[in-house]
C-alpha cells in the first residue's frame, strides 16, 4: 500500500532549513555516528546546483539507522551556487568532477568510493531511516543479485497535488511491471534509488552507456548481462524514498510528462 500524504518525519526533513548553521551541525554529528569506521557502504551522490535541496537530502541519510558503516561522497558537478560551501561546512566529503554530465559525475564517486557496496543518491531527494539496510540487505544476503533498486513516492512542488500523484505512483507501478514481463527490468533502476557491488561496477566500466540510453539502467543491464546475478526489486515500505517532482515539471507538468514517457515505451 502507497502512502496518500507525506509521511511527517519525511515532511519535517524536506521543509528543513538548509542556510540555518543548525542543519549543519545536525548533519555533522550525525553523520559520525554513522560512518564509524572504515566503510562498508559508500553512498554516491551527484550535485549541481543543490543549495536548496542537498542538506535535508544529507540529514535524512545520516540519520539513517544501520549496522553498515557509511561514507557519504558528493560530487560538485561545476555548482555555481553553494551547493560544495553546505556539503563541507556539514563535513561531508565534496569531490570535484568538471566535466559536466551525470555519468561522468556517478563515476567520479564510483572511483572515489571506498565501501564494498555503493547505493547511488540523488541530492533532491530525502531518504528513510531504514534505507541503507533494506537496500544493502539483498546484496550482502544473496551471491545472486547484481544490483538492488527500490521505489519512490513524490515531493509535490507544482500544482498537481499530493492525491493525484497517489494514483499516478500506481500506474507507474504498472509500467514497471510491464518493462519487466516484456521489455527489460533494467530499465526500473533509477539512479537515486539503486545499488551494486563496487568492485562489479568497476568491471563492467561504471556507468558509461552508449548514446540514447541512461547511465543508471544500463549499469543494471551489464551487470547482469556480465553475469553477476539477478536484479532486486527492494518493495519494503520503510525503504520507500520521496523525490520531488521537478523533472516531471520540467517536462511540461504531470499529463503532458506522462504522455513523453508513454511515448518512449513505444518507441515513438
Amino acid at each position: 500500500m502507497r502512502p496518500i500524504s507525506i509521511p511527517p518525519y519525511i515532511q519535517a526533513l524536506y521543509k528543513t532549513n538548509p542556510f540555518d548553521q543548525v542543519t549543519a551541525s545536525l548533519v555533522k554529528q550525525a553523520y559520525l555516528q554513522l560512518k564509524k569506521t572504515d566503510p562498508i557502504v559508500s553512498i554516491v551522490m551527484p550535485a549541481y546546483n543543490e543549495e536548496e535541496n542537498i542538506l535535508q537530502t544529507l540529514l535524512s541519510l545520516s540519520n539513517n539507522i544501520t549496522q553498515w558503516p557509511v561514507e557519504i561522497i558528493v560530487v560538485n558537478n561545476n555548482s555555481k551556487d553553494k551547493t560544495e560551501e553546505l556539503v563541507t561546512a556539514a563535513g561531508i566529503p565534496c569531490i570535484r568532477e568538471l566535466q559536466q554530465g551525470i555519468t561522468v559525475a556517478r563515476n567520479a564517486g564510483l572511483a572515489a568510493a571506498k565501501g564494498k557496496y555503493i547505493l547511488n543518491a540523488d541530492a533532491d531527494t530525502i531518504y528513510p531511516k531504514d534505507w541503507i539496510e533494506q537496500m544493502v540487505k539483498p546484496l550482502a544476503t544473496y551471491e545472486n543479485v547484481a544490483a538492488v533498486y527500490g521505489r519512490f513516492s513524490f515531493i509535490p512542488i507544482g500544482s498537481t497535488g499530493r492525491f493525484t500523484y497517489f494514483f499516478y505512483e500506481y500506474f507507474a507501478d504498472i509500467m514497471r511491471w510491464i518493462n519487466k514481463l516484456f521489455r527489460d527490468e533494467a530499465m526500473n533502476a533509477y539512479g537515486f534509488n539503486s545499488g551494486f557491488r563496487r568492485e562489479q561496477g568497476l568491471a563492467v566500466d561504471g556507468f558509461n552507456h552508449p548514446p540514447r540510453t541512461n547511465e543508471d539502467g544500463w549499469l543494471a543491464l551489464k551487470l547482469r548481462e556480465k553475469g553477476f546475478g539477478k536484479l532486486y526489486y527492494v518493495t519494503h515500505i520503510s525503504a520507500l524514498v520521496w523525490t520531488t517532482d521537478r523533472r516531471i515539471q520540467i517536462d511540461g507538468g504531470l499529463w503532458k510528462g506522462t504522455i513523453k514517457r508513454l511515448k518512449r515505451m513505444v518507441g515513438l
